[in-house]
């Protein structure tokens, strides 16, 4: 009997000590979710740049092509290729939030409509999302910077590169 009661009032104890440090590791993985979604936000970019490439992982875009984020272009975020626009050589990159992002960039999670083929124009808010390993000609890789067209799959995939 005084085993019996042993084991009722100690297992339970053990239980719950285990739930409560598996409790204290969910709160820890939630900040860090909640930085890299704030440092996400913070580092937001305006993808408006000419598709160059097409990969499994998403489309390589030159992106610097501010006058994409002008009107007739905005309405949509796919714009034809024979679109007249110049890429500025000379603009620099800010650090502000939703500013345009310039240079070769890997672009996923876009909307899937209307279809986007390689050379057409792209003008979508994205997310980093860390570094992609591009090959822009065979034997030659290049790290450049990855975006998420969407936050919540630029935080997952910042939190499983961790």
């Amino acid at each position: 009997m005084k085993l019996f009661l042993l084991i009722f009032f100690v297992l339970p104890a053990v239980a719950q000590t285990n739930v409560s440090s598996s409790t204290n590791q969910i709160p820890a993985r939630d900040q860090r979710a909640a930085e890299i979604r704030a440092a996400c936000i913070n580092g937001r970019r305006c993808v408006c740049g000419k598709v160059i490439k097409i990969v499994p992982e998403g489309l390589i875009v030159d992106s610097g092509y501010t006058a994409l984020m002008n009107p007739p272009f905005t309405q949509s975020w796919v714009i034809s290729g024979g679109a007249l626009v110049n890429r500025d050589s000379k603009l620099l990159e800010r650090r502000e939030p939703a500013s345009p992002c310039i240079g070769t960039v890997l672009l996923t999670d876009f909307p899937k409509r209307p279809a986007v083929n390689l050379y057409d124009y792209v003008l979508l808010q994205a997310y980093p999302a860390g570094e992609y390993l591009f090959t822009p000609v065979p034997g030659v890789q290049k790290p450049i910077r990855k975006f998420a067209g969407g936050l919540d799959t630029a935080v997952k995939i910042k939190l499983e590169d961790r």
